[in-house]
């Protein structure tokens, strides 16, 4: 397939967050597809940690606005946007102050208080695909780079299935060596039904505390393809992702055009 427009939903992206094979990853993959000609958009998370004035952030008022309904509460979404130079190429970050403000100086929302993460991610996803709604926006390829967006594939495919900017769209999940501690609220399922998906949608998180490997399997449920962004994947993961049969690149010392190539054969 001709891949024109890639979008990257990503938990981190540098030099907005230290540097980690993610953060890298979530910088250098957009980067090389804007150069090759591709248009590209990306977003992550607006962490209490990343200075606004530092980084030139500001709020995007026309996007900005919307409330997105999480467990019979309102939540505001808030979009900024800045400017990666030399490269001109737009960053989007997702913002809520229940979510995302809890840590202004030291370690991320996610860590530092991960018994919302249910609800972050949730919230997350969900902003990040209303965002490209209002922007009319197609991809063809929708790459999510770790757990924080393990939900996406799940939203895309059920809650906004029939949505023009996305129903020709091929999902790809990327695998990183990334855990986390403290598994995801008991409630998350009861939470995903209530957003119209089914028991059979989300099977593998069914009366479970979803921790890394459930999520993963989630994702794999109703991705198209996984990339494998770490050379180092819990075997547990790579067992599953095995079983779904689906297209899989393993990781590689140049995943910038191997993922290229890549997203040409989906």
């Amino acid at each position: 397939m001709d891949v024109n427009k890639v979008l990257y939903v990503s938990q981190e992206i540098s030099p907005y967050l230290p540097d980690t094979p993610m953060s890298v990853a979530g910088l250098e993959l957009p980067k090389a597809m804007q150069d090759r000609g591709v248009e590209v958009r990306t977003f992550m998370p607006k962490y209490g940690c990343i200075n606004e004035r530092r980084n030139q952030l500001h709020e995007v008022i026309r996007l900005s606005g919307m409330n997105l309904i999480i467990d019979d509460t309102d939540h505001p979404l808030i979009i900024k946007v800045a400017t990666l130079q030399p490269s001109r190429m737009q960053v989007y970050f997702i913002f809520n102050e229940d979510y995302f403000t809890r840590n202004v100086t030291r370690e991320l929302e996610i860590d530092s208080h991960p018994e919302d993460n249910d609800e972050r991610s949730i919230f997350f996803v969900r902003g990040v695909l209303e965002t490209v709604r209002k922007l009319r926006w197609e991809p063809d390829i929708i790459q999510c780079n770790g757990w924080v967006t393990a939900l996406a594939p799940l939203y895309i495919r059920k809650f906004y299935g029939d949505d023009p900017s996305f129903v020709n769209s091929k999902v790809v999940y990327a695998l990183f060596d990334n855990d986390f501690e403290m598994p995801f609220n008991r409630r998350l399922a009861e939470k995903l039904m209530m957003d119209g998906m089914s028991e059979d949608d989300i099977k593998p998180v069914k009366g479970k505390r979803a921790h890394n490997l459930e999520l993963t399997k989630l994702a794999l449920l109703h991705c198209d393809a996984v990339v494998q962004c770490s050379p180092e994947i819990d075997p547990e993961v790579l067992k599953a992702v095995a079983k779904s049969k689906l297209p899989f690149l393993p990781y590689t010392d140049d995943m910038v055009n191997a993922c290229a190539d890549f997203y040409k054969t989906l």
